[in-house]
């Protein structure tokens, strides 16, 4: 069972999650490594934006061959090389999760493993 919470002697949330997750009884932990902007033809987009989105893609991939989908997802850190529209980055994020807020962490990083990648995002999931 997952418990998705916001304490309230905490802040509001300042994005699109939640401050705490609470797994409880048996079930399922998948750990997803960083997933980038590259499509599966080896493309990688050269707007940030586009590449979160196909990063986005590449994470309900994975979860699909788990068995799992987006609202199984507990954690998703996001590292962003350069500042993103914030506006643009929540329609981006909300595309792909919905009303689903898990635990989150941003990131701006100086770079990642190639200099064409600008996003990547890792989420850990539970069932």
């Amino acid at each position: 069972m997952k418990t998705f919470r916001n304490p309230a002697d905490v802040h509001a949330p300042a994005g699109h999650y939640v401050h705490q997750v609470e797994l409880q009884g048996a079930g399922r932990l998948l750990v997803v490594a960083g997933q980038i902007g590259m499509r599966p033809d080896g493309s990688v987009p050269d707007d940030p934006l586009a590449q979160l989105d196909v990063a986005f893609e590449n994470v309900a991939g994975n979860l699909r061959a788990a068995g799992m989908g987006l609202s199984d997802i507990i954690k998703v850190t996001y590292y962003h090389v350069g500042r993103l529209d914030r506006g643009r980055r929540l329609a981006v994020i909300v595309k792909h999760l919905g009303e689903h807020k898990p635990a989150s962490t941003l990131l701006y990083v100086a770079g990642l493993a190639d200099p064409a990648y600008l996003v990547e995002v890792e989420v850990w999931a539970a069932m």
